[in-house]
């Protein structure tokens, strides 16, 4: 289908046209049909010789009404520009193209009407030269009579053959469908329509509702006026929703695949137009069938920030205009360069923010992307409209090759100088890594690990790096005579600290195996839980925890840790008085 916007002064045949070529009414309000002038959109539709179908969106012309006449024209993709012949280029004419150039409209015709009042060609001519600077450059013309019929085949024909220039639609794309109109419809309940640029919808899909996030369903759908089971871009369509309220989805809203966009109320911008720094700080923002307030805040010669007056779902690349609301001007239009922009709170980020937005260009791009962010979700590219064909470091998270490799590097380094200032620590924590490199998950700090680094227990830790400090070892080496006289007997407080063993020292042995923390500072070697086993196995049994002291040659400070840590491990079992067995395999 092609949907085609028309555009140009007021009175000058818009909707008398889309009426002979269409044969439906465009102006649906009676004030309308009684005034003769289109106030708000109209829709009609009608079959082209090849077979095809053209739907048009008629706009007003009056310069009251222009928020309405680009509602109607944001979200199509081709125009149909049209003067009258007695009268010419008029400052609507000029409105209207200067708003489709910023939109970026690069198709369309030119339709010199009333060819039975006056002679076309000075209108023809004229209109031409004007529109040959613009994006439509030199659309084809035609002249025709809505009154006598001249010119309406070849009107056709003309449309026949712009609908075959467009280029082919995403149809396996997500939708986006900005809302021109809501109403209510008795026994069906909301209904909205808009154009249907890309993807395809069907009866029971599932949609959002933009900022709002809310999901809806579709109850059934309308195109061309006849109901159908699925509808793809390009198209215009009526969507009934079920349960939800019409005043919950309004003109500006947009209906969304779910996940795949994401509503955003700060922007960076080209402008083309007028210099950046003479716009007022407040604008209006036309994108889609919206209209929102934009506080302008310039960063560089063209580039700017805009702060929404609320979140719109937009993507990298998305055409807008700029209007200032007081003096109805058109200011220029817009380039969506990022809808993901980094914060500007320190000195000197919005001058470096100027020299990376004065190398961008609008289109969407991986690699750039990832240079400018280092690290950024997937999820938030694709929502931004980057498409994403590198596969992620880690969960959803895309890494530039270059920063992921520094990245490596300073985990390595501080890993290395860690071990140098904490000799008794085994390795760094992953959160302190995490801090120290600035990243946002302990998942990416996990991701950089490789050898000849290990994780272990929440640290990283150098391949190789000895479990048991050289110091500790030497403090051992000391204490050893004394566990092989008396392996059960648990050196005391000032023992440990002549040797040199306090309590960064004793959590390093423990830590390497070498120690058994039983309680406090009651320290045993490793195998003494088993060693006592078989001691105890010896007694009569069951046996008391007197009996097992005396029979350990210990002390009841370490006896009883001990026999409860026996416990634990099934070594021996507690009885109801107390008493204790060994357990036999």
């Amino acid at each position: 289908m092609l949907v085609v916007a028309t555009a140009g002064h007021v009175d000058h045949g818009k909707s008398t046209l889309v009426r002979a070529l269409t044969g439906m009414e465009p102006d649906r309000w009676a004030e309308e049909r009684i005034r003769g002038m289109t106030i708000d959109l109209g829709f009609a539709w009608t079959a082209l010789p090849s077979g095809g179908t053209v739907a048009f969106v008629d706009v007003p012309g009056h310069q009251r009404f222009v928020p309405n006449m680009l509602a109607g024209v944001g979200p199509v993709p081709a125009a149909m520009v049209v003067v009258a012949a007695d009268e010419g280029w008029m400052p609507q004419s000029a409105e209207h193209v200067a708003a489709l150039d910023a939109l970026g409209v690069g198709y369309g015709l030119l339709v010199v009407t009333r060819a039975d009042l006056a002679d076309p060609g000075p209108a023809l001519a004229g209109a031409r030269a004007r529109l040959a600077t613009t994006s439509l450059g030199a659309a084809e013309a035609v002249a025709v009579s809505a009154v006598t019929g001249v010119g309406l085949p070849e009107l056709r024909g003309a449309l026949d053959r712009l609908a075959a220039r467009l280029p082919a639609p995403a149809v396996d794309g997500p939708v986006r469908l900005w809302v021109d109109r809501s109403f209510t419809v008795r026994g069906s309940g909301t209904v909205v329509t808009g154009t249907l640029g890309a993807g395809r919808l069907r009866v029971g899909d599932e949609l959002e509702v933009a900022g709002a996030g809310e999901p809806v369903r579709v109850r059934g759908l309308h195109r061309l006026g006849a109901p159908c089971g699925e509808a793809g871009s390009v198209a215009r369509v009526a969507v009934n929703l079920r349960g939800v309220p019409r005043d919950r989805v309004r003109r500006g809203d947009a209906l969304l695949s779910p996940g795949r966009f994401r509503a955003t109320d700060l922007v960076d911008v080209r402008l083309a137009g007028d210099p950046v720094a003479d716009l007022p700080a407040t604008l209006t923002l036309h994108v889609g069938s919206a209209a929102v307030s934009a506080r302008v805040r310039p960063l560089g010669v063209d580039t700017a920030r805009l702060r929404l007056g609320r979140p719109l779902p937009l993507l990298v690349g998305d055409r807008a205009l700029l209007r200032d609301p007081g003096s109805r001007r058109l200011v220029g239009g817009v380039t969506m360069l990022d809808v993901l922009p980094p914060p500007l709170g320190r000195r000197g980020a919005a001058a470096a923010r100027a020299d990376v937005l004065a190398g961008l260009d609008g289109r969407p791009d991986l690699t750039g992307e990832l240079r400018r962010r280092g690290l950024v979700r997937a999820g938030d590219l694709v929502r931004a409209g980057v498409p994403v064909t590198l596969a992620p470091v880690v969960g959803d998270w895309l890494a530039d090759p270059e920063h992921w490799r520094r990245l490596a590097e300073r985990l390595s380094v501080a890993v290395a100088d860690h071990a140098r200032r904490h000799p008794l620590e085994p390795g760094i924590p992953v959160e302190v890594l995490r801090q120290h490199l600035g990243l946002p998950v302990r998942a990416l700090v996990e991701a950089l690990v490789r050898p000849p680094l290990s994780l272990s227990v929440g640290r990283v830790v150098a391949a190789g790096a000895d479990p048991l400090p050289e110091p500790v070892a030497r403090a051992l080496a000391l204490v050893g005579d004394d566990f092989a006289a008396h392996p059960f007997r648990a050196p005391d407080v000032d023992r440990l600290a002549a040797v040199g063993l306090g309590t960064r020292e004793i959590g390093a042995a423990v830590r390497a195996g070498v120690l058994l923390r039983l309680t406090g500072n009651v320290l045993l070697l490793p195998g003494a839980p088993r060693q006592a086993a078989r001691v105890l196995a010896g007694l009569p049994q069951p046996f008391t925890l007197s009996a097992a002291r005396q029979a350990l040659d210990t002390t009841r400070r370490v006896a009883v840790p001990l026999l409860e840590l026996l416990d634990r491990r099934g070594l021996t079992r507690r009885l109801p008085d107390d008493a204790r067995t060994v357990v036999t395999d």
